[in-house]
């Protein structure tokens, strides 16, 4: 049994209920976890305010780096287990688990050297004065974390806020926290002091609701559905308190003319079946200009395919989805698609070896999606993809625009004019050009336009999202 994490020490729920851990893989429970509740979150709060008011708030800047620099070191160390830990939580295959372990000690690594680094500006003003700005921390930050990348999440919005000064209660989600207790223990074990970081699991309804209306949370960061996130939003507004919120898209990847199609296929590929789909960047849409939308079709027909589906330690392209009821979801999906008549260009393939309980979907790929069909419109959180084509620039930047989010958007063109004027057209947070996520991008700063909510993470950026700006004006006398 899974016990939360709260001021350094493992202890169970007030009410001593739990929740199953369940294997997506093969749709058995393997494990339990907490079913905390307000009372839970009320005892993570007061130990985050207890250890940022007496400890964590009087550490240096240089300190506080070196903290989150031997914890990136210490998770180095336990990449295996902590991708073997993910690996069966969220059914990834090996390869992604292990990419995703990898990338939390890069965020760690990153945060822990810009902590001294993160400064003020002096401002010219008037004759007498000297006028300057700090940044202060807004104290304990709520960090609700959703299941389909609870490490690299961690790292970016827990590693983000310790970094700026804050101390941190995470609610991962009741599907996916096994990864992340592991980690608040291994912070605990470099030294990290007790209630800078702690971990509540549960319900969204329950412990989440709990932490948005929390008078002692200063700053909430949360990642997950546009739904929750209004909900969130609007009972964090009752008592001012700040939020930052990444809510999802419906990503385009843009493909001229032009471009390198052989450079393009595989990227565009990995783009929507990554995790199985159920990545808030995923590239779910591909508008390809008119001219090549058949045999472009007909490679990447080809490619979907040969994409093979199995459980996560098969190591296979794709790995089940996280629960039955998002395997529900994506059926739902792909139902409306044959009610409509949106043609299947092609499948991929559920290897035998797959549990008949396990919790998976071969990765699709559809062809002339109306542009007001809720494929185009709404994320479908699993791996299928929408093509549609289009006539020229203006056309690709209309049906590119034409949802309610602005996460992601892919240009692939070697046409250098059309490169920048894609870029600053496309109403994205994030836009690549003939690359799709640059690697991950730990420096790049990252969140939506639109519904895809507002505030940045990662890189330096999501530092001034994590603190309060001061200034201060000083007339000599």
């Amino acid at each position: 049994m899974q016990l939360n994490y709260i001021a350094n020490a493992s202890v169970r729920s007030t009410s001593g209920r739990t929740l199953p851990v369940i294997d997506p893989s093969d749709g058995q429970t393997y494990d339990e976890i907490q079913r905390s509740d307000a009372h839970d979150v009320d005892a993570a709060v007061t130990a985050a305010r207890q250890c940022y008011e007496s400890v964590w708030s009087k550490l240096s800047a240089a300190e506080r780096g070196r903290l989150l620099m031997r914890l990136s070191a210490r998770i180095a160390e336990h990449v295996d287990e902590l991708a073997a830990i993910e690996q069966r939580d969220c059914g990834k295959p090996t390869k992604q688990a292990r990419a995703d372990a990898l990338a939390l000690v890069r965020y760690f690594e990153f945060y822990g050297g810009a902590c001294d680094k993160f400064h003020g500006e002096t401002i010219p003003y008037q004759e007498g004065y000297t006028v300057f700005t700090w940044r202060e921390a807004y104290g304990v930050v709520a960090n609700i974390i959703p299941w389909n990348y609870p490490m690299q999440i961690f790292g970016r919005s827990v590693g983000g806020a310790l970094a700026a000064g804050n101390v941190c209660v995470v609610k991962p989600s009741e599907d996916a926290c096994l990864s992340l207790l592991r980690v608040a223990q291994l912070a605990a074990e470099v030294g990290f002091p007790a209630g800078a970081i702690n971990i509540v699991t549960g319900y969204g309804h329950e412990v989440g609701d709990a932490m948005a209306r929390h008078t002692g949370i200063d700053h909430i960061s949360f990642t997950g559905s546009p739904r929750v996130g209004t909900i969130i939003q609007q009972v964090a507004s009752e008592r001012h308190c700040p939020v930052t919120l990444e809510l999802g898209g419906k990503s385009p990847q843009i493909i001229f003319a032009d471009a390198d199609l052989d450079a393009a296929i595989p990227v565009v590929i990995n783009a929507i079946v990554q995790n199985a789909g159920q990545t808030c960047s995923a590239g779910s849409r591909v508008l390809i200009h008119q001219a090549i939308y058949e045999p472009l079709l007909e490679k990447l027909g080809v490619a979907f395919s040969n994409l093979r589906v199995g459980p996560a330690a098969m190591d296979l392209d794709v790995g089940p989805l996280i629960r039955a009821t998002q395997q529900q979801r994506v059926w739902d999906f792909l139902s409306d698609a044959q009610v409509a008549s949106i043609p299947m260009v092609a499948q991929g393939r559920i290897v035998d070896e797959a549990p008949e309980a396990g919790f998976y979907q071969a990765p699709t790929l559809l062809r002339d999606v109306p542009v007001d069909h809720r494929l185009a419109q709404e994320e479908v959180f699993g791996p299928v993809l929408s093509a549609m084509s289009f006539r020229d620039e203006d056309h690709a930047v209309e049906l590119a625009n034409a949802t309610q989010f602005g996460l992601v958007a892919g240009v692939w063109t070697r046409d250098g004019g059309r490169q920048l004027r894609m870029a600053r057209r496309v109403k994205s947070g994030q836009v690549f050009v003939n690359n799709y996520g640059a690697g991950g991008g730990v420096e790049l700063p990252f969140g939506g336009y639109k519904a895809s909510g507002h505030g940045r993470e990662k890189g330096f950026e999501a530092l001034y999202g994590f603190t309060q700006l001061k200034t201060v004006a000083i007339r000599q006398i």
